[in-house]
């Protein structure tokens, strides 16, 4: 649904999207990931059609940003980072004036307003003018103007941006249901809101792209692979000879020592988890264990290394 190819996008001096490129598959929701000024707002603005690439091509359900803007605009559903609303206007008045730009037919205009009102939450809200609203009805609205033409594609920057932790889990909870139905590309700098909301991630740092996949596929890329720790009382060559010889067991450190218990970290491959089998070994050999737990590696984790300096 999505394709992009090589974009590059210059302000003067400073190149903030160099040879950007990745695909989103129909159904998917992907978070777009990285650090304030790494080149989300531009890749976004460039995939919507109001700016233009300075090199590299990108397509949109098939049709070519550039040559076929009015295609794609068709096919899309926008909502920017800073949400463009009439506050003057009625929240309904509002939904049959977008409705009315994006040349949906008068006999459809209600039906397509009562599945935006219904899928965004707005009942309660439709007598009200959108400068009475709170800032997670207006993110709401702000979304509900963007899918009533029914877009196969909905492209959201930042889009729980400056709102408290229950509008937060709101407007997540929304994205998911809009994800049911149609292909969601999501920009943020806020990871468990990628996290929680995004099936794969693509992270961007000083506007190339540094990592891609899942939030596990990441992790491995990030750290190489997993970790396993564990407390141990034992003789420390013995434990440390026979936790290498395991398949899957790649390094192992010594992290600390206390009364005679030694904790280690065990370095696996990806993929791997060698909790049980550490178990079983230390109970064949009449060793005492006091702690052992696989190490959880977040996407937090994994973004901070992807996007370190230097």
């Amino acid at each position: 649904m999505i394709e992009v190819n090589n974009i590059s996008k210059n302000f003067g001096p400073t190149q903030a999207v160099k040879n950007v490129s990745f695909n989103v598959n129909k159904g998917e929701v992907v978070g777009f990931l990285g650090p304030n000024g790494a080149g989300k707002s531009t890749t976004m603005r460039i995939l919507t059609c109001y700016l233009p690439a300075d090199a590299g091509t990108a397509k949109i359900a098939g049709f070519d940003v550039a040559t076929q803007s009015l295609e794609v605009r068709k096919r899309i559903g926008y909502l920017p980072e800073n949400n463009p609303l009439y506050m003057e206007m009625g929240v309904l008045e509002s939904l049959y004036y977008i409705a009315a730009l994006r040349d949906i037919p008068h006999a459809a205009r209600k039906e397509k307003i009562r599945k935006a009102v219904d899928l965004c939450g707005l009942e309660p809200i439709l007598s009200k003018d959108i400068g009475e609203l709170s800032k997670g009805f207006r993110q709401r609205l702000g979304l509900a103007q963007a899918l009533i033409h029914d877009p196969d594609i909905m492209i959201l920057d930042e889009p729980t941006i400056g709102l408290d932790p229950n509008q937060i889990i709101e407007i997540r909870n929304l994205i998911k249901s809009i994800g049911r139905e149609k292909t969601v590309i999501l920009s943020s700098h806020i990871l468990p809101e990628v996290s929680a909301t995004c099936d794969r991630v693509l992270i961007i740092n000083r506007g190339e792209i540094v990592g891609s996949g899942t939030p596990e596929e990441l992790a491995a890329m990030a750290t190489g692979g997993q970790a396993v720790n564990a407390s141990i009382r034992g003789p420390l060559s013995q434990i440390q000879e026979k936790i290498q010889s395991l398949a899957g067991a790649r390094e192992i450190s010594v992290t600390g020592e206390d009364n005679g218990i030694t904790r280690l970290t065990i370095k696996t491959d990806p993929g791997t988890d060698l909790c049980e089998e550490i178990f079983f070994l230390v109970s064949r050999n009449s060793w005492s264990l006091s702690e052992l737990y696989r190490e959880t590696i977040t996407l937090e984790d994994v973004f901070r290394e992807l996007t370190r300096e230097g």
